[in-house]
């Protein structure tokens, strides 16, 4: 990890209007959570929908998307990474670096918040706050990675990621079982069955295929990424 590409990038993040929806995400997670709590007779009920659907099918891919999208894609858009790649630097630790920046950024905007609002709707019942917020953590780092990936591969990164988490997540998903397989919301759902009591949470992929799943993703688009970004530098010095 390099500390000067570390502080560029969370600089870059930050400064620009996508810093706003950042903010936003969690922020409409916790209210939502808040409202639950003070109407609803049995808000403990409403943890899966709230926590489960909104937060992890909903908020975390959105929020990862213009995380893991913002941290290189618009560097690469308007050509200022070229400075950056004029650097001394291994093309892999820029690659890990602003993979970092995404991570701790998901896991501060989206964990978080997951954690609080769930202690708002049902304390500390059946586990369910630090179940759905490990499961954030898992699936979060994936989407993190994936994202990154879309950055550097395509100039259409949000659309393309935009596709996967709506279309083939959200819409796919839903009516074709198998496909909830390839899903990383269902992996990191399965991380949360497994920690939850019993019964609480629903998943539809065994924890012994999520976990390698959540690990080869994470990996792979991390090293693809670090190889298409070397290709760039050859490009550009062709």
């Amino acid at each position: 990890m390099n500390v000067t590409v570390a502080r560029l990038t969370v600089r870059g993040l930050l400064g620009r209007r996508s810093g706003i929806l950042l903010l936003v995400v969690p922020a409409l997670l916790l209210l939502v959570a808040v409202i639950a709590r003070l109407t609803a007779d049995t808000p403990e009920d409403l943890a899966a929908t709230v926590l489960g659907r909104l937060g992890m099918g909903t908020l975390l891919p959105i929020l990862t998307l213009v995380v893991g999208t913002g941290v290189i894609a618009t560097e690469i858009e308007d050509g200022s990474i070229v400075y950056l790649l004029a650097k001394p630097l291994p093309r892999h630790w820029i690659i890990t670096t602003k993979l970092t920046v995404a991570v701790a950024a998901t896991w501060l905007l989206a964990a978080v918040p997951t954690l609080i609002a769930g202690l708002v709707l049902c304390g500390t019942r059946d586990g369910l706050a630090v179940a759905y917020t490990a499961g954030t953590l898992v699936a979060g780092t994936a989407y993190s990675a994936l994202f990154l990936l879309l950055g550097v591969a395509t100039r259409h990164a949000v659309v393309a990621g935009l596709g996967y988490a709506l279309v083939w997540e959200s819409l796919v998903g839903n009516f074709v079982p198998g496909a909830r397989t390839l899903s990383v919301q269902q992996w990191g759902l399965s991380v949360a069955k497994s920690i939850a009591a019993r019964g609480s949470i629903e998943a539809d992929v065994a924890l012994t295929v999520a976990v390698p799943l959540l690990v080869v993703v994470a990996v792979a688009a991390t090293l693809l990424a670090a190889v298409r970004l070397g290709g760039l530098t050859l490009a550009g010095e062709e």
